[in-house]
């Protein structure tokens, strides 16, 4: 099982946690923790065995524990998947790099559905055949309607963790709140910086030397949601806007799964405008 916590930084929380998962026949596997000094937070994340361990009264008798110490705290079986809804416009290489790293098995998780603004012959060179796809066209004036189906088809598929997979719609502040520390988007920069349209151009207008992507929580702020992971890559003078394009679509993809794997494994927890994230 995995145990996620936050709460204010006393003495004592690690030792509590310990003898608590201890006396109840509970090994532990892996555990990490981090102090947040600037703002008085603590977080953990523990791995643990609870074979021959009654879960539901697991359950009951940390939420006595973690009441008194104001713990925001998560308790999920490794066995249990997430369910994901994949949302892509035309920009397809997100989306068919996660649903290969899905198949083969490298992100545990059940896919609900795809969604896109475009029709499903957009991606016919993906294998997305055994995915449900659902066509939501959008236009400024059928937006509201659009984002009310969107979240309909949320709640009905349980859907647990939503992933712009590069979708290129902005998200209403309504559904951003309703999805807060569930919906995950890759920026196809490295944040902050070079907002707006065709981002690679402007880097290459300016002569950087580095170009990156970021993964981050959406919020009602454009592009400015807790991030959760970035990389980048060095060029040179020598390589064109469309160099830069076929270099950070290798970013992309490569960002938005580790994020989404974090995310998948419980290791993302929230801190204010920042996340904390353990990393195996």
């Amino acid at each position: 099982m995995i145990l996620t916590l936050s709460c204010p930084d006393q003495r004592g929380i690690v030792a509590k946690v310990s003898a608590f998962l201890f006396e109840r026949g509970c090994n532990i596997l892996d555990a990490q923790q981090f102090d947040d000094q600037e703002t008085g937070q603590f977080f953990m994340r523990v791995v643990f065995d609870a074979d021959g361990a009654d879960r539901a009264a697991l359950r009951e008798e940390f939420s006595a524990l973690a009441e008194p110490l104001k713990m925001k705290w998560t308790l999920r079986n490794r066995a249990d998947r997430y369910r994901v809804l994949l949302l892509a416009s035309k920009f397809d290489h997100c989306l068919a790099d996660l649903a290969y790293r899905w198949r083969i098995g490298e992100l545990p998780m059940d896919i609900t559905g795809v969604v896109s603004n475009h029709p499903a012959q957009t991606y016919a060179h993906i294998d997305l055949s055994d995915l449900p796809f659902h066509h939501l066209p959008v236009t400024k004036e059928t937006k509201f309607e659009q984002e009310a189906e969107l979240w309909k088809l949320i709640q009905e598929t349980k859907t647990d963790i939503v992933v712009l997979a590069r979708y290129m719609q902005v998200l209403s502040d309504g559904l951003a709140a309703k999805l807060q520390g569930r919906c995950i988007n890759i920026h196809h920069s490295f944040l902050p910086g070079f907002k707006g349209a065709k981002p690679y151009h402007q880097a290459h207008a300016r002569g950087v030397k580095l170009i990156g992507a970021s993964a981050h929580y959406v919020t009602g702020d454009l592009d400015e949601g807790p991030i959760i992971e970035q990389d980048v890559e060095r060029i040179s003078h020598r390589d064109t806007p469309e160099d830069l394009v076929r270099k950070g679509r290798d970013i992309e993809r490569r960002v938005l799964a580790r994020a989404l794997r974090y995310r998948l494994e419980d290791r993302v927890l929230l801190n204010g405008r920042k996340t904390v994230v353990f990393t195996d």
